[in-house]
């Protein structure tokens, strides 16, 4: 079986470190047998080429100092950033659409899989109607909301892109319901993305000695949704009578803000701000915390955590989480059963969960084993996969 991914973004060589989910998504079909080639948008002029073995097609849509539409950050912000990015759109997409009707009608492919619907869609709806090629679309969330706020006029575009598509799946609960709200004949299938290490239990390091800060970890983008001010609001509430120490992975446009909150709320020295970081250090730093937090919210455009998947490989560390009940997070952390759930923007709440797992290890071990099962059954690689070739065999049967 081969099939035909169109996507917003993939990596450009080697190294690229972007839509890691997608390309672990790949390889895994490979290995069962499913061959995947993907169209892609070109970045700055960059032609077809083949990238760790994946063939892929890029389709240009601009003069080369203009395709930055994606790539660099999510289609949606650079237009939010630039809106002379909009301008770009129709161009993008008849230019998608054009390119993935050719290779559908190349009769080499079996199914045509259009992730980010909105527009990718429509250049897979085209082709099928074009080649009778099957499409399967697949929505993550965050253009759902992007839709919504920004330009609602474009639902019917979206319930038309549905009604093309043979089968649509989404990587929550919460982004089902997202999309049925906006497409009412939606019927999606879950299937999520899984975290890109494995689902055996990876090994968690002991902690140094027992008057060692019990140690929080944050990894993840630094942007308002990921409601990281307000983990920085939990830890002055807590170190002021525990020792404590929150260490932060990652970077953003709020790493700035956030460094100066820390030192203005006087808890500066019990953070450490690593930045992005190498996959090695990133292991080292989930094997050796004591607590993984993810503390989403809503932010200001509507926008909030589509899955999570962070939290699947903190389970998979054997590290007891806790997380927002926010987005597609509770598909994850069943509220004391994998782990513990708090209202959203609640530092109090945040604080609380926090010393629970300090007070009571016995019950995060508990928590940390049922959420490695939990991730193990809906979350593996072998569960992804296997949901995704049998939606496969049954649209070519």
């Amino acid at each position: 079986m081969k099939v035909l991914y169109i996507v917003t973004a993939y990596p450009r060589d080697s190294g690229d470190v972007i839509t890691p989910w997608l390309v672990e998504t790949i390889g895994r079909l490979w290995e069962k047998g499913v061959e995947v080639e993907v169209l892609a948008p070109a970045y700055r002029g960059l032609g077809d080429q083949v990238v760790d073995g994946v063939r892929v097609h890029r389709f240009r849509y601009a003069p080369r100092a203009w395709e930055t539409l994606t790539h660099d950050q999510t289609a949606p912000d650079r237009v939010r950033e630039r809106p002379i990015f909009l301008g770009l759109v129709p161009s993008y997409v008849a230019a998608g659409a054009i390119a993935a009707a050719r290779l559908a009608r190349s009769g080499e492919f079996d199914v045509i899989h259009a992730f980010w619907p909105v527009p990718h869609g429509l250049m897979g709806a085209f082709a099928k109607r074009i080649s009778g090629v099957p499409l399967v679309s697949t929505f993550f969330g965050v253009e759902l909301t992007w839709l919504r706020s920004d330009f609602p006029v474009l639902r019917p575009v979206l319930r038309g892109i549905v009604r093309a598509s043979d089968a649509v799946t989404a990587i929550s609960s919460y982004t089902s319901a997202e999309l049925r709200a906006l497409a009412p004949d939606a019927d999606p299938v879950l299937v999520p993305f899984g975290a890109t290490v494995e689902t055996r239990t990876k090994k968690a390091l002991p902690r140094p000695s027992s008057d060692t800060p019990f140690e929080i970890l944050f990894a993840g983008r630094l942007v308002e949704r990921k409601g990281v001010r307000y983990l920085i609001e939990a830890l002055r509430l807590l170190s002021s009578r525990r020792a404590v120490r929150l260490r932060i992975v990652g970077d953003g446009p709020i790493r700035s803000e956030l460094e100066n909150y820390a030192t203005q709320l006087g808890v500066r020295e019990d953070i450490v701000f690593e930045g992005f970081v190498s996959n090695e250090r990133l292991a080292h730093c989930f094997a050796t915390c004591d607590a993984f937090v993810l503390p989403a919210v809503v932010d200001s455009k509507g926008d909030t955590e589509g899955l999570g998947v962070v939290l699947i490989e903190a389970l998979i560390y054997g590290k007891p989480v806790i997380a927002s009940a926010v987005g597609g997070i509770p598909d994850i952390v069943i509220d004391g059963k994998t782990g513990i759930l708090v209202p959203p923007a609640d530092a109090g709440a945040l604080g609380h969960a926090i010393e629970t797992y300090m007070d009571n290890p016995a019950l995060a071990s508990s928590l940390v084993a049922a959420g490695h099962a939990h991730v193990g059954r809906e979350f593996s690689w072998d569960a992804i996969t296997e949901r995704l070739i049998a939606l496969y065999r049954a649209l070519t049967r």
